[in-house]
């Protein structure tokens, strides 16, 4: 299956779509996840993952792009919502090879950053070990992706 935009919805109380994410969720402020919520989750979801990716990051490593500051899963299918800071469930490793959220902080005059964070709904409770990339974590759910929608936060740090 794609990884095609579904009728799923993700929002959060921190920000609203294409809205500026607070600094208290960036590296300038206090540096913690905000708070998440979904609905119309498709039937027959037995687990979520959760990512954030910034494209607009000037990286290209090993053939990937942008900067990911974000990477949980084996999020319980019961589950409809993460609260700000979570800490459980299971950590997977940010673009500085580092578990948990790293918030937003692009570099200094380069503009307006575009941060999607994405929420994936999978038919199997998959149990993934700790510590996989995003794309470690794509290539691994991908088989059992059920849908999958985005919110999309920006921040930027003027000169």
């Amino acid at each position: 299956m794609a990884f095609a935009l579904s009728k799923m919805k993700l929002e959060s109380t921190a920000f609203e779509p294409g809205g500026k994410i607070p600094q208290k969720h960036t590296g300038e402020g206090e540096d913690t996840s905000p708070a998440f919520h979904w609905s119309l989750a498709p039937e027959g979801a037995q687990s979520f993952a959760l990512v954030c990716h910034d494209p607009d990051a000037p990286r290209v490593e090993d053939g990937q792009y942008g900067f990911v500051h974000w990477v949980l899963y084996n999020i319980p299918g019961n589950v409809t919502e993460i609260p700000e800071g979570v800490d459980n469930y299971t950590l997977g490793v940010h673009s500085r090879n580092k578990p948990g959220y790293m918030g937003p902080m692009p570099p200094q005059g380069h503009g307006v950053h575009h941060y999607y964070f994405m929420l994936f709904a999978l038919d199997e409770q998959l149990m993934l070990p700790e510590g996989l990339t995003f794309w470690q974590l794509l290539e691994k759910i991908e088989p059992h992706l059920l849908a999958t929608n985005r919110l999309v936060g920006t921040y930027e740090r003027p000169l």
